[in-house]
């Protein structure tokens, strides 16, 4: 497996539970959103938190989130959210569920309720409970856990759904199905990123969504160059004015890390002409389509400081009229 297969599914996990979180327990827990008080402010509890796993011994590929809430009888209680995201079954995230419920109401004398997001790949494993009975004491908990394998079977309503989270486990079952089939991947993140712009989604929300589907759905530097083109056109085709916030995007995602340090590698091997091709790939990401001019332009640079100089000013001009301006006024 590559690590392209194995996508880093914890960061944009946490983020996408800070900023919808009321989405989230919406489309998960529709009861329990029911019975929130959200015109009340609700808070991320990240200190407190840490403060009671600080010496456990979880590994590295969980999402967990406690979060303070007011419930519509006017009482605050403790919600801890936990995403597991391993890629196989775990034999003691029934007892760890269990240690951080207790271990918060041992600290904070707080009612704290348990959920569980299980994103794995076995269709059996189901944890929901544990317990112990000794010498007639019962000790156990019982917790609500969700299994996103299940919305395969509910695909259809996803597509309907305009909760954020529909997107988010639709990005995450496909990212599972083309672990084998990169191309079949490309294509799936392009329909789900025009799925944003086709729902109606407002601009934030776009990015926000396009940002997740982003960093889940890896894909090779040459997929996701053009995966990033067919998302221009899109907006081209649309006039919607988005193109500049999708670039910065992949800026903070690295889709250019492979340009960067090709040019580098390039520049310390004298290959120019790798260099060049590498800036004109660099200029279609971010800018669409280039004038034949442009293109000699940066053919006819012969040197390597200079090519290093226009690299750095494709990252940080907001626009090909702008690059070009700066461009000039290097190869005089």
């Amino acid at each position: 497996m590559n690590d392209i297969s194995k996508s880093d599914f914890d960061s944009p996990w946490k983020d996408i539970l800070e900023i919808y979180f009321t989405e989230f327990m919406s489309f998960f827990f529709p009861q329990v959103h029911y019975d929130i008080d959200w015109q009340r402010h609700y808070e991320f509890l990240d200190t407190e938190f840490q403060q009671i796993t600080q010496d456990s011994d979880i590994g590295k590929r969980t999402v967990d989130k406690l979060v303070k809430v007011w419930r519509k009888d006017g009482e605050e209680s403790w919600v801890l959210i936990h995403v597991e995201i391993q890629s196989q079954k775990e034999s003691d995230f029934a007892r760890r569920m269990y240690t951080y419920n207790y271990r918060i109401f041992d600290r904070y004398n707080r009612f704290v309720a348990s959920f569980a997001i299980l994103s794995d790949e076995n269709p059996n494993w189901r944890p929901n409970y544990f317990g112990y009975k000794l010498w007639g004491c019962n000790v156990s908990i019982e917790f609500p856990s969700v299994k996103l394998l299940d919305y395969w079977d509910k695909w259809n309503e996803l597509e309907e759904s305009q909760n954020p989270f529909a997107i988010v486990v639709m990005a995450h079952l496909k990212v599972q199905e083309t672990r084998n089939n990169l191309e079949e991947r490309k294509r799936w993140k392009f329909y789900i990123a025009r799925r944003l712009y086709e729902r109606g989604y407002k601009r934030e929300d776009i990015i926000q969504l396009l940002r997740f589907i982003d960093w889940i759905m890896r894909l090779p530097d040459e997929l996701e160059r053009d995966f990033w083109q067919d998302i221009y056109k899109y907006e081209e085709e649309k006039n919607m004015p988005y193109v500049l916030s999708v670039e910065r995007l992949a800026l903070e995602r690295g889709i250019k890390q492979g340009i960067e340090k090709g040019i580098e590698k390039g520049i310390e091997k004298g290959e120019l002409l790798g260099i060049k091709k590498l800036l004109l790939d660099a200029l279609r990401i971010k800018y669409g389509e280039i004038s034949d001019q442009l293109i000699e332009s940066i053919n006819n640079v012969n040197d390597a400081e200079i090519l290093r100089i226009l690299h750095h000013y494709i990252i940080k001009c907001g626009s090909i009229e702008e690059f070009e301006e700066k461009m000039r006024l290097v190869i005089r």
